[in-house]
């Protein structure tokens, strides 16, 4: 599965050579020339992160950076300098790396590596979640499934919301859906009220992870002369979930640790004790106990994380009814997520659906619908013949069918289909595709489309 970028530049040969080498990194890259269209696409396509050419007007690109920030995909800002003060500019602008211009594309693909591996469950939340986001708390609850072990499931976060004192640990493989397993504890309880917060260790340093967590004193390095408030303080008498928690280094451990043991904590840089009303969530795919022998997890830590603890089941240990009604769900999901009708699966496609293994569980599943919407927009059915290599061949066959596509490729054949259907007429295209002209007109450019 690949993560999605959205690279913006005024520049097409930086377009062309960066979204060409994220591209051969395996990443799913879009790119736009305009912070207007950037927006639209951003808001289309919910990218895992987003890459900003910060010489772009510096009204549009703020509006850009609006936009993102509110779809909760980070910036990686190119500057044209490497300057010191260019680059804190444009860190409290809102991106969360910085690069100078021109971009190392080795450089750029490690930064994007790290931010998506922590975002990515979020592009797809309404396609990977336990639940829809969008519905009330106790009707997303009940989706989460009817049957065992699902149901058990079900039980155990009513009665954690509910003991709302006590921090919690959501256990499960990657894409299982324990975020939204977090935010459903947290939607239930009386703390629904309070901010829900998260933050992620997976591609973090170190120092960034700290000063998120707690923040920073005046006069702390990076701090800019000014106090800032971290994810505990911010948090209130709210939630913070901790996303894989085993990706801490020791001494935010030990930071977390005195959290739960004083409710205390000190910013970066300081001498002060604060406050720390949250309720913590955690989250981890990893072996807890290997990870206290190895050393990389403290075992007064995992003692205190245990008082609590949620077990999610991989998909394939769910009941097929379970299985069968969220495939529902997500495929009706991905229909939203583009603005179409989705075409019906048929029941083949089911049949192979519901009998893959997933070892990316729901996050997987919740991709495989997205791009089988795409592909099967027009057509009858979502065939087998819309589905990744994988789940086309039959049990011990090959596929030597199948072709590896980007979601840019997709929407690249999907534009030639909906020009060559309106006889080249561009705004009849740009309608069916809900773009505006200009932007199809640039995607016709982009994509060296003859018509």
């Amino acid at each position: 599965m690949s993560d999605a970028i959205l690279l913006v530049d005024r520049e097409v040969e930086v377009l062309r050579s960066l979204g060409g080498h994220l591209e051969g990194e395996g990443f799913e890259v879009a790119r736009e020339m305009e912070p207007g269209a950037a927006v639209a696409a951003l808001e289309r396509l919910d990218p895992d992160v987003v890459v900003v050419d910060f010489g772009l007007d510096q009204a549009a690109r703020g509006r850009l950076l609006e936009a993102a920030t509110a779809n909760g995909a980070p910036v990686i800002a190119v500057l044209a300098s490497a300057d010191p003060a260019a680059f804190r500019a444009a860190l409290e602008a809102g991106a969360v790396q910085v690069l100078p211009r021109p971009a190392d594309a080795g450089v750029l693909a490690g930064m994007v590596r790290g931010l998506a591996r922590a975002t990515r469950p979020r592009r797809i939340a309404a396609a990977t979640a336990l639940t829809d986001g969008a519905l009330p708390p106790a009707d997303r609850l009940a989706q989460v499934g009817s049957q065992p072990p699902m149901r058990q499931v079900v039980q155990q976060i009513e009665t954690m919301a509910r003991s709302d004192r006590a921090a919690v640990l959501i256990t499960g493989e990657p894409g299982v859906g324990k975020a939204m397993a977090a935010r459903l504890i947290h939607d239930l309880g009386p703390r629904a009220g309070e901010p829900f917060l998260s933050c992620s260790t997976i591609g973090t340093p170190a120092a960034d992870l700290e000063a998120a967590l707690t923040g920073l004193e005046a006069d702390a390095p990076g701090a800019g002369g000014r106090r800032r408030r971290g994810l505990l303080e911010a948090a209130g008498g709210g939630s913070l979930l901790v996303r894989e928690v085993t990706g801490l280094p020791r001494e935010l451990q030990s930071t977390l640790l005195r959290v739960l043991e004083h409710r205390q904590f000190r910013r970066g840089g300081g001498r002060e004790e604060v406050r720390a009303g949250a309720r913590l969530i955690a989250t981890t795919s990893r072996d807890l106990d290997r990870e206290v022998s190895e050393g990389r997890l403290m075992a007064d830590l995992q003692y205190r994380l245990g008082t609590q603890v949620l077990a999610i089941p991989p998909l394939r240990e769910r009941a097929e009814s379970d299985r069968r009604r969220l495939i529902e769900r997500l495929h009706a999901g991905a229909g939203r997520r583009w603005a179409v009708t989705p075409p019906p699966l048929s029941e083949e496609a089911m049949e192979r659906l519901l009998g893959h293994i997933w070892p990316g569980n729901v996050t997987e599943l919740g991709e495989v619908l997205e791009r089988a919407v795409l592909l099967a927009r027009g057509q009858l059915a979502i065939a087998v013949e819309h589905l990744p290599g994988e789940l086309r061949a039959r049990p011990g066959l090959g596929d030597r069918r199948h072709q590896v596509m980007s979601l840019e490729e997709v929407e690249k054949r999907q534009i030639e289909s909906s020009l060559r259907y309106h006889g080249g007429n561009r705004t009849r295209a740009a309608k069916e595709l809900r773009i505006s002209r200009a932007t199809l007109i640039n995607k016709i450019k982009r994509y060296g489309i003859t018509e």
